[in-house]
């Protein structure tokens, strides 16, 4: 049998930030760094003369998929 009155589990008080606040950050990121992805993928696309593997687009995604996750962690 388990004791309890002892040992008991610490419950943590955190609480998770908003996942409203959370999309609106990947927003202005995402919207932030369309731009430079769409210059970078222009400017491989003509030094190479062929498209590259991956789009502005999901460029610009990935960007913000890294960065916004560090904004929550600090």
């Amino acid at each position: 049998m388990t004791d309890f009155t002892t040992d008991t589990p610490m419950v943590r008080d955190r609480t998770a930030p908003p996942k409203r606040e959370y999309y609106a950050y990947f927003a202005l990121i995402f919207a932030a760094t369309l731009p430079l992805s769409l210059l970078t993928w222009a400017l491989k696309a003509a030094r190479r003369m062929e498209l590259p593997e991956k789009g502005p687009i999901a460029s610009a995604w990935s960007q913000a998929r890294i960065i916004t996750p560090h904004i929550f962690s600090a």
